[in-house]
């Protein structure tokens, strides 16, 4: 979630000449569960930074947040700074988007407003700079493997999906037998979702494969595995990814799950993804085309700057 918040702003600050600040904050557990009205500043885990300035410090022109663990702060942000402050946050709040000064959420959650900007997918720090600024660091592990290079980005048990062993194997013999029949190679990364059993039976089954399988340990390959790929596979469980792996304008193979319930907005995203040509279903066949990779980031931070009145 902060790569949401995060990517939006620095996509703002490409725009515009900014300084950010990251602030990372939660409630303490005894009163996380309390609706977002009820809870006060005093909860705050004090490990976590100041959300607000002191007295004698200034308020930012911009804030942006993302979960619903933010939504208080968000609500105090705009109140407290008396219109100094343009509120945005990400994702859809389940709340009147009218207390927000803009609300940025997934065209797939359905949320309307006149200041709800709607995109596919999510906001995200992927940008063609981004991704060749990381490519030296690992040049000299990623480089000499064969092509097709193929960038495996697993996720994992959420409340609409599931990610078994089993499955996580029939996964990995599906991967394996495409990357082996194309001649290429693997770049395999895990989400912190991944259960444990699952990513285990993966890495085992796949290690046999040229490539890098990333054990968690930093840095985070994630951006050089991005530039390097020719084919990005992504489990359909995670609108980030998804919307992360569209930006490179490379093939997008969504790969299933099982289904905890009906796929519902999971459904719309991918069909919307479909629709702009970039993405498909996995069929076990590493096929190339091409599209216009999308830069929704880049218009929602348009958006945010038209609504603050700076372009």
């Amino acid at each position: 979630m902060e790569n949401q918040a995060l990517g939006l702003a620095e996509a703002i600050a490409r725009l515009t000449p900014a300084d950010i600040t990251v602030k990372r904050f939660r409630w303490r557990r005894a009163f996380d569960w309390l609706p977002v009205r009820l809870k006060a500043l005093w909860m705050l885990d004090p490990a976590g930074d100041a959300p607000f300035p002191d007295v004698s410090g200034p308020w930012p022109d911009l804030w942006i947040a993302t979960g619903r663990a933010t939504l208080p702060l968000s609500l105090v942000a705009r109140q407290r700074s008396g219109g100094r402050t343009f509120v945005v946050q990400t994702q859809d709040p389940r709340m009147d988007p009218a207390a927000f000064d803009r609300v940025v959420a997934p065209a797939h959650d359905g949320l309307t407003g006149p200041n709800v900007v709607a995109i596919t997918g999510s906001p995200h720090r992927i940008t063609p700079d981004t991704l060749d600024a990381a490519a030296p660091d690992f040049a000299g592990r990623l480089s000499p493997l064969p092509r097709p290079r193929v960038a495996v980005l697993i996720g994992g048990t959420s409340r609409a999906f599931d990610l078994t062993e089993d499955h996580a194997l029939a996964l990995a013999d599906r991967i394996e037998a495409a990357v082996r029949e194309a001649g290429g190679s693997l770049m395999l990364t895990f989400s912190r979702r991944t259960p444990a059993v699952a990513r285990s039976a993966m890495s085992l089954r796949l290690s046999d494969l040229p490539g890098w399988i990333w054990d968690g340990t930093e840095p985070n390959p994630l951006f050089a595995f991005l530039e390097a790929a020719d084919h990005i596979l992504v489990t359909e469980d995670s609108a980030n990814m998804a919307a992360e792996a569209a930006s490179t304008g490379k093939p997008v193979h969504v790969l299933p799950m099982i289904a905890r319930r009906a796929p519902g907005k999971f459904a719309q995203l991918h069909a919307d993804l479909q629709a702009r040509g970039a993405a498909r279903p996995f069929d076990g066949t590493l096929e190339t085309w091409s599209y216009a990779p999308l830069a929704e980031t880049d218009r929602a931070a348009r958006a945010v700057l038209a609504g603050m009145k700076r372009i």
